[in-house]
């Protein structure tokens, strides 16, 4: 080392820590522009899927990662200037170093987050779907707001501070907070809940047989949900019920159940064979139903004043209002079947059955 740093003096005219500096920041740049000309493939590369996260990942990362690289480089140097000056200063300013490569992180993050739900919104919109934006705003505050709490933390830290006495006074305070507010955060992370694992989204019809609460979903915030029921009274519910009572979300079937029981005369014995087998045939037959699910017509049994016959299948609609224009056409032939066989829908009846009682006989003349 002492050989070059004579070559380079004498011969180049420059000192070897100059050259160090010097190509220190040589190589900053070629790693930047490396760097950048990656960020630029991947950018593209990302236009072409479809989903919303690489294209926030790629251009929330390029300048974070290029002030991250001089970041780097300058500590580099600073070890270098450090072995030409009897002043100790690499701990600061290695100290700062790793507090600006903190800040970069962080950048990158609020970048990210708040990129991720802009796009999120976009793709939804572009879709032509509902967009729930109240909920995204409050997850990206949060995301951003821990991101600043850690960051600040672990720079306080980084630089020599002592952080415990602050971490404790804020868990005395967040345990405070927590009882003062439990039933807000139950709500907050009830309406978190509800966001990740989607049980339904606006726009869609719910239930619940727990609780009175039935209707569409026109609302979701992060305190409480709003649900319009049938006769367009709004209901709020907070968001922590759902965590506990059990939901259903018609909207979402595949199929609309078409359960009945018709009833046929006793008189209609001998035809109930051949009525069963024309029925099953119509519903295999009908546009309207689904042959490829469960699909059945027995004799079921004897009812106190008729033959019951069990009809069970699905419709290929889930929209209510077609499905009661299907379920109308399918009795209407179910009628028509029943009549062809020259049988009748049996209505409730009751045969009473008088039995003569024996004359008394006439007492003997005297």
């Amino acid at each position: 080392m002492k050989q070059i740093s004579l070559f380079l003096t004498q011969y180049v005219g420059i000192e070897l820590w100059l050259a160090s500096l010097a190509a220190i920041a040589l190589v900053t740049i070629l790693l930047n522009q490396v760097a950048q000309i990656l960020l630029r493939h991947a950018a593209k590369a990302t236009e072409r899927t479809s989903t919303v996260w690489d294209d926030a990942l790629v251009s929330s990362a390029s300048r974070p990662v290029l002030a991250a690289m001089w970041v780097v480089g300058a500590g580099y140097m600073a070890r270098v200037l450090q072995r030409q000056s009897d002043e100790l200063f690499l701990d600061e300013v290695l100290a700062l170093r790793d507090v600006a490569l903190i800040v970069c992180v962080s950048w990158f993050l609020l970048q990210f987050v708040g990129k991720v739900g802009r796009n999120v919104i976009a793709a939804r919109v572009e879709r032509g779907e509902e967009v729930d934006r109240t909920t995204v705003d409050a997850l990206g505050k949060l995301a951003r707001l821990v991101t600043v709490i850690v960051a600040l933390l672990v720079g306080a830290q980084t630089l020599g501070f002592q952080i415990t006495g602050l971490l404790a006074l804020g868990g005395v305070g967040g345990i405070a907070v927590g009882f003062a507010a439990k039933d807000l955060l139950a709500n907050f992370f009830g309406g978190l809940t509800i966001y990740l694992d989607r049980p339904f989204a606006v726009g869609e019809w719910i239930r619940s047989p727990d609780k009175s609460i039935e209707g569409t979903v026109e609302y979701i915030s992060w305190r409480h949900t709003r649900v319009r029921a049938f006769n367009k009274n709004p209901i709020y519910v907070p968001n922590a019920v759902f965590t506990s009572i059990v939901v259903e979300n018609p909207s979402r079937m595949s199929h609309r159940r078409l359960k009945e029981t018709i009833g046929l005369r006793y008189d209609d014995f001998a035809v109930v064979a051949p009525i069963v087998a024309d029925i099953k045939a119509m519903l295999k037959a009908h546009e309207g139903m689904d042959a490829s699910q469960t699909l059945i017509v027995n004799f079921n049994g004897f009812g106190p004043s008729s033959l019951d016959l069990m009809i069970y299948a699905f419709t290929k609609t889930t929209v209510w209002v077609a499905y009661h224009e299907v379920k109308q056409d399918v009795l209407l032939k179910i009628g028509e079947i029943i009549a062809q066989h020259g049988a009748e829908i049996a209505f409730p009846t009751q045969t009473l059955h008088l039995q003569n009682a024996a004359e008394p006989e006439a007492p003997d003349a005297d």
